[in-house]
């Protein structure tokens, strides 16, 4: 009753947590989306998608991504075989324990109609997939503990994983040894299964188990008479061999039963067979609930995650798919850290203290994002930080072994964290992938992230908004000229004499027809505010974050000033002055 119990419960909890899952992914969304896409219509769109492509050539490209990416896991081999090996073991063996055993009454009998888990080749493949799950877990934990791959991080939620599927697995190869050892369980089989209830015949039988099946009583030990044993081996084949085939086939149970053999006596008169049984199917029960809440979720939606970009892309897919596609995706991350090795902008990580400038950690803190939880302000800092300054080199979706398309993830989410609150760094040489991006974005939208940002850097340095204005001469600032100087390239600012070649070449200035207006002040003015040492006039023109970067200014400077780079240090003191206010 009480197993009957926890297992509907079980069941309905994974229920419960799957649905919830599913309705997230059509009802969530990673960006910005200028319309938005109601469930229904991407339900509609993913059912549409879904028989489009089972009803058309596409549907042998799945073939081959199942066989290959799925059942082989190709990428994963190509990219540490070592890595590919523990995925393989825990992902195998744990799929083929659940189907041949787990759901034996289901599948195994409905195949084999003789089938007892007790005989072999049944007892044998059971212990030979619970091996290569531990083998699997070992790796894991080597490679997370001692290994230590670069830039691999691991949450608790790698933790949680590793314990439940090792508690699962050493306590049923615990259970399966105290069971052999075990006099109470010998002696049910009998009541159970012999054709006889007299002692004295069933002697012989018992003498046979203690010598070959690892049995320990504490009625008979040996050694035994060879006329003893042929007795008892004609009983066990009378009753007992249909179904019962010898221990020693499961090697895992059977070593841990001669191994806890001097106690085996204890351990049976203690009921550690009835304790290890409620321990094996409620870690089972409970890890089957956990399920859908945790990161070994992705069991069953890395799977989808690869089938579905297989198909798609977004010159031709549905926009509510490829919605629905990256919140699945979020579920899909296995958390490997490959793509944080591979990642361009890891270096900088090496410097600042933002994991979130690893791909894999901005997976993980995007599923609270998408599902509109709260964040606080540092958080917040740390996430746009962390995709701001990703350079969009495509390394992280190429490596990703369950095929995420991580490059317009971070694009895509770009626009939303824009939105949420003004960063100067939104205007600098790291939002560059969005300029070459901005025809994919409303030109309204695409601005408007600008126009804020520079507005809080102009409220910080009080930047010019009418070149008529006059404006109060400010006191050198003696701090602002040696930071400059500190970089010998910036330092050359001291060479201008203001002959307004820079402006004249500057491809910016030639964009509108009254740029002194539109930029508030022009190269040559920057640069000449920087010998002068008016931080407020240098950090707050407009044309600081209009630049281009082309180094037209700087090849064309008859003094050798290296406009460009002093305008990146400039942005540079902005950015991080304004980001601390």
């Amino acid at each position: 009753m009480f197993y009957d119990i926890v297992l509907y419960l079980s069941i309905l909890i994974f229920c419960l947590g799957l649905l919830y899952k599913v309705h997230g992914w059509f009802r969530y969304s990673i960006g910005f989306s200028p319309e938005e896409i109601s469930p229904f219509i991407r339900v509609s769109a993913a059912i549409k998608g879904l028989l489009s492509t089972i009803f058309s050539a596409k549907v042998l490209q799945l073939g081959k991504v199942f066989v290959l990416d799925v059942l082989l896991q190709r990428k994963t081999l190509r990219e540490d075989c070592l890595r590919w090996s523990m995925h393989i073991l825990i992902y195998s063996g744990f799929t083929l324990l659940l189907l041949f055993h787990a759901l034996d009454g289901l599948i195994t009998e409905a195949l084999f109609s003789e089938y007892y888990s007790t005989i072999n080749p049944f007892m044998f493949l059971r212990d030979i997939f619970g091996l290569m799950v531990i083998l699997g877990v070992c790796i894991a934990v080597y490679r997370r503990l001692i290994l230590k791959p670069p830039r691999l991080r691991t949450n608790a939620m790698d933790h949680y994983a590793i314990i439940i599927v090792a508690v699962i697995i050493l306590s049923g190869f615990f259970l399966e040894g105290t069971k052999i050892s075990s006099h109470t369980v010998y002696k049910q089989m009998v009541e159970e299964f012999a054709e006889t209830d007299n002692e004295e015949e069933l002697r012989p039988l018992e003498s046979l188990w203690v010598s070959e099946f690892g049995l320990v009583s504490q009625n008979m030990k040996g050694p035994f008479e060879e006329e003893t044993l042929g007795q008892g081996r004609d009983l066990h084949e009378d009753n007992c061999a249909a179904c019962h085939s010898n221990p020693k086939w499961a090697f895992g149970g059977y070593s841990v039963a001669k191994i806890a053999g001097p106690i085996a006596l204890d351990l049976d008169q203690a009921q550690a067979h009835v304790i290890l049984w409620y321990i094996h199917f409620l870690s089972c029960f409970i890890g089957m609930a956990y399920l859908p809440f945790s990161k070994m979720f992705h069991i069953l939606v890395s799977p989808l995650s690869m089938l579905a970009n297989s198909v798609m892309d977004n010159e031709t897919s549905d926009p509510a798919n490829i919605a629905t596609r990256q919140v699945m995706e979020l579920d899909a991350c296995t958390h490997c850290g490959t793509c944080n090795q591979r990642c361009s902008m890891a270096m900088a990580y090496s410097q600042i203290e933002n994991p979130l400038i690893l791909p894999s950690e901005k997976i993980a803190f995007l599923k609270e994002y998408a599902a509109d939880k709260k964040i606080d302000n540092h958080s917040l800092k740390e996430i746009q930080e962390g995709v701001y300054i990703c350079t969009n080199c495509d390394r992280c979706t190429v490596v990703c072994p369950v095929g995420i398309n991580l490059k317009d993830m971070w694009f895509s989410v770009r626009e939303s964290l824009i939105r949420q609150s003004p960063m100067p760094i939104t205007l600098s040489p790291l939002s560059f992938t969005r300029g070459l991006r901005q025809q994919e974005i409303d030109k309204k939208d695409y601005q408007e992230p600008l126009n804020n940002a520079m507005e809080a850097i102009q409220i910080k340095y009080e930047g010019i908004d009418k070149p008529e204005k006059v404006i109060p001469l400010t006191p050198v600032n003696k701090s602002f000229k040696g930071d400059i100087n500190k970089v010998s390239q910036a330092g050359t600012y001291a060479f201008c004499f203001s002959c307004e070649n820079c402006t004249t070449v500057c491809p910016v200035v030639a964009n509108f027809e009254d740029p002194q207006t539109d930029l508030d002040m022009l190269p040559h003015q920057i640069i000449r505010s920087v010998g002068l040492g008016i931080k407020d006039l240098a950090l707050g023109s407009k044309m600081l974050w209009s630049c281009i970067t082309c180094y037209q200014c700087q090849e064309n400077c008859p003094q050798g000033v290296k406009v460009t780079d002093i305008f990146y240090e400039i942005k540079g003191m902005a950015s991080k002055e304004t980001m601390a206010l």
